[in-house]
């Protein structure tokens, strides 16, 4: 809609529940006019407040839906061997995550179910290691580990050991069958330095702050939400909801 000088259009203000309770204005209108729909606007948010929070996780799922697509190829490269299920998924589920979190723990189970009960979906693994200078330990080791193309049996054999420290770490290599040497020269390599950090940049660019985490379609996911929740994700993912 076009118009002379002094018309404007006042877009959709579209606030409402999800039974599509909404108001739009959309109108052309004068400036001595505006002042009467910005009091109608008001009123409506003061008689009605509820929609207000409602409407601001709208904006934030969208900013959201942005920043995942900017970094989208980025968050779906795996570091190396870093990842299980389908090499060509449909669907790319990616976990951030930190062998010092007990939730990540008792989120393993779930992931492993998912894996193996649809065989569409990639999990791909960033090392988001928070908690503790041990876990970033842990979490150098994983890394060389999925360069050797030993990822998935050091991860699940870190999380069996129990919270990471040095005789923890060292137990999880050996059940892996890691080579010491080859892990040591890994651990503090340019690419093992370069994900750690790149990982961080991605959780600070999609708002994540503590893990479990989990990206998947448009959308990111917040602690250890269980089978069910991850699985409806995949499924609206896969359909473009």
């Amino acid at each position: 809609m076009s118009g002379g000088p002094g018309w404007k259009l006042l877009g959709a203000v579209a606030l409402g529940s999800a039974a599509v309770t909404a108001i739009v204005v959309t109108v052309a209108m004068r400036p001595a006019d505006e002042a009467t729909a910005g009091n109608q606007v008001r009123a409506y948010l003061l008689d009605n407040p509820e929609v207000i929070p409602e409407a601001m996780e709208k904006l934030h799922e969208r900013e959201t839906a942005k920043a995942i697509a900017s970094n989208r190829k980025a968050l779906e490269t795996p570091f190396a061997g870093a990842w299980s299920g389908a090499k060509d998924g449909d669907v790319v589920l990616v976990q951030f995550f930190d062998y010092a979190c007990g939730y990540c723990r008792a989120s393993l189970p779930d992931v492993q179910r998912l894996v193996a009960a649809d065989k569409r979906v990639k999990v791909v693994f960033r090392e988001l290691p928070i908690l503790s200078e041990a876990s970033e330990d842990a979490a150098r080791v994983s890394l060389a580990a999925a360069g050797l193309n030993r990822f998935g049996a050091f991860h699940d054999a870190m999380y069996a050991a129990g919270r990471p420290a040095e005789a923890t770490i060292e137990a999880a290599s050996r059940k892996a069958g890691l080579d010491s040497a080859a892990v040591t020269t890994a651990t503090h390599s340019p690419p093992v330095e370069a994900e750690l950090a790149g990982n961080v940049r991605l959780a600070r660019a999609l708002g994540i702050s503590g893990t479990p985490a989990w990206v998947v379609g448009d959308k990111v996911l917040s602690g250890a939400v269980g089978y069910d929740r991850l699985k409806k994700a995949v499924d609206e993912a896969r359909a473009g909801d």
